[in-house]
């Protein structure tokens, strides 16, 4: 599991609460000018994740008005770009001569060099910040950077990616070791810099290494979302993100991996999930086959049982089990 630091400001007296958010978050970003309508009694929670030069922090709390000014700018420049991923409530930001305003799976852009006032609904948020070096990210010239500024939508095209792949790492970091978590926040800053480029029209500026990155994880994206396709082939894939197949063999292979395995691996992860899911067990197996692209069942139970070690009418019962004995406890 990644290591993570936690701040609930419920286990901290009451009067206490709202200077150590303000103290958490001015580490976190850089120091901001904060104030609430529930200073008085603040709720918040804050998971900080180290991703090496990259930070990740999902947190619930509060309204609150964020306000980072000329003077704290002079004070402290972490040199960062900070983005929130939109959860749940609503926003809105004030960069003097532009403003924008943010629903959920909205990306709010905006930099520690840039005075800004930012504020919440009435009602607590939840989001998920991100802290990018600006040095880790190349853009096309400096001005540039105050171009990226603002709403991106998260829920097309590489916004979603991005969206994507913060929701997943969020929820949970358990398959995660601490060493990979430097690799985890070259991903980030690959996909912050792809999504900048799109939008800057600038993509020839962005390092071919980078490019690939982003590529291979949309074409990941791509065959999760396609995987009961049963002609969802190698050729198929690679039509459609327009590049060859043996281009495509190439990303993988920097990843370790075929495209085949990794087909495979997402088909018999989704089929065991479905097989231990209990609304489910009406389901034949040879039904839960072909729903992840396995039309002929002996050959699911050879793929199944050489990843595995059980067979899916093995998983299949012991959920079974498991579930009786959960009744039985009640």
């Amino acid at each position: 599991m990644l290591h993570e630091s936690v701040l609930r400001t419920k286990d901290l007296p009451p009067a206490d609460r709202f200077e150590a958010w303000t103290e958490r978050l001015g580490r976190t970003h850089a120091p901001m000018r904060l104030h609430s309508t529930r200073a008085a009694d603040y709720h918040g929670v804050q998971r900080l994740i180290g991703l090496g030069e990259v930070t990740i922090w999902p947190a619930t709390f509060d309204h609150l008005v964020f306000h980072r000014t000329p003077r704290l700018m002079r004070q402290s420049d972490p040199e960062v770009y900070h983005l929130s991923l939109l959860l749940r409530g609503e926003g809105a930001a004030d960069w003097g001569e532009r403003r924008a305003a943010y629903r959920v799976k909205d990306l709010h852009v905006s930099h520690s060099s840039k005075a800004f006032e930012v504020s919440t609904g009435p009602d607590p948020v939840s989001i998920v910040g991100v802290e990018i070096p600006r040095s880790a990210v190349v853009l096309p010239g400096r001005r540039a950077e105050d171009k990226v500024l603002g709403r991106v939508p998260g829920d097309a095209g590489l916004g979603a990616l991005l969206t994507q792949f913060l929701i997943q790492l969020a929820d949970d970091t358990s398959p995660y070791r601490p060493t990979d978590a430097a690799r985890l926040g070259t991903v980030v800053i690959d996909l912050v810099t792809a999504l900048f480029a799109h939008l800057l029209d600038a993509e020839r500026a962005v390092p071919p290494e980078t490019r690939a990155r982003a590529l291979t994880l949309r074409i990941k994206e791509f065959v999760r979302r396609n995987l009961a396709d049963p002609d969802l082939t190698p050729a198929a894939i690679a039509a459609a993100h327009h590049v060859s197949r043996s281009y495509l063999y190439r990303l993988f292979q920097e990843e370790g991996l075929t495209v085949a395995s990794y087909l495979r691996e997402q088909r018999l992860k989704n089929a065991r999930r479905d097989l231990a899911d209990p609304a489910l067990r009406d389901l034949p197996i040879h039904a839960v086959a072909a729903r992840w692209g396995f039309p002929r069942a002996a050959e699911f139970t050879r793929a199944f049982r050489a990843a595995y070690g059980d067979t899916p009418s093995d998983v299949r019962a012991h959920a079974g089990r498991a579930e009786l004995s959960t009744a039985d406890a009640l």
